[in-house]
């Protein structure tokens, strides 16, 4: 249920504040925060300016140290990727754009040297995160049971129960679990589950000054992304669509949706997203009943060169 902020925030006039302020998301989100409901986030990559504040936010709420301080060289994205020391990601993408007269000798040109609009951004940005997918492969893959549903829906890994073992991590099809060296645990975001806890919006939704990032219940999410992606066909920009949304590229092989989902305008691999993520759990049934056809075929190939043999010597 989404509640207008400003219904509240009268009641609040000081500007500093002695205790948490009791469902603080109805100020910061416009949402409820109420256990046994669906949350997650909207990222809406064409509002997204790389100002990495959610990254800011997650690393100082979670305490997550830097990761290979130093310069990258790739732009201003510092992080290079989602670890575990990194749970949100904001990718830098420059755009290319081939023109009629490019060759092996002239490779394609940025698209400020072609008839693109000016100041139009060359760029395609977007905060990564965790997918707190539906069907989470993470989660049917761990064998101590450290990953977990909250009851607001999201994905979770109880380090105090994680063995290190990493069948998580190479069950993610967005590559988004990671160990960490120092304590050999797995870890992700948590979809800040101790703020949700106590009513407060997600820290790296709270940052966003775009509203890039939103927060909320899914239902809402999903109908604010569709008038979303409605109003910029109308624009002129028919490029974009969902990822992630009940029946939306990324919701495939069975991962029915996204808890975190995304509104893109490129193909998913230029944001660094697979075109159709699968459940490895899917392929389990299938390889086992391959195993068990080659072991077969193997036995027969035996006993029929055993016969021979045992013919010849007759």
């Amino acid at each position: 249920m989404e509640i207008h902020p400003f219904a509240r925030a009268r009641d609040y006039p000081d500007s500093v504040f002695h205790d948490v302020i009791p469902n603080e998301s109805e100020l910061t989100g416009g949402v409820t925060i109420e256990p046994g409901k669906q949350y997650g986030f909207f990222t809406d990559t064409t509002v997204c300016i790389g100002c990495k504040s959610c990254e800011v936010a997650c690393k100082e709420w979670n305490n997550l140290p830097a990761d290979d301080i130093g310069l990258t060289g790739q732009s201003y994205d510092n992080t290079g990727a989602l670890s575990a020391n990194t749970w949100r990601h904001v990718n830098f993408i420059e755009k290319k754009q081939a023109l009629a007269d490019d060759t092996a000798e002239r490779p394609a040109r940025g698209v400020r040297d072609n008839d693109q609009n000016a100041f139009q951004s060359g760029w395609l940005m977007m905060s990564d995160v965790c997918k707190h997918c539906h069907h989470a492969p993470c989660m049917e893959s761990c064998p101590t049971g450290a990953l977990f549903k909250t009851e607001f829906d999201t994905v979770v890994v109880q380090q105090d129960i994680c063995n290190g073992c990493g069948y998580c991590v190479s069950a993610c099809p967005f590559g988004v679990v990671a160990l960490n060296p120092l304590d050999g645990k797995a870890h992700k975001c948590t979809l800040c589950y101790d703020r949700l806890k106590g009513g407060l919006e997600p820290a790296c939704a709270k940052a966003c000054p775009t509203e890039s990032i939103q927060f909320g219940e899914l239902s809402d999410l999903w109908e604010r992304a569709a008038t979303r992606v409605e109003d910029l066909h109308a624009r002129g920009v028919t490029s974009a669509y969902t990822y992630g949304t009940p029946d939306a590229p990324g919701a495939t092989g069975d991962m029915k949706y996204l808890n975190s989902f995304f509104l893109l305008t490129d193909r998913p691999e230029a944001y660094n997203l697979p075109a159709a993520p699968t459940r490895p759990s899917n392929r389990v049934a299938p390889a086992f009943a391959a195993g068990l056809s080659t072991i077969a075929g193997l036995a027969l190939a035996a006993a029929v060169l055993f016969a021979g043999a045992k013919t010849t010597r007759d």
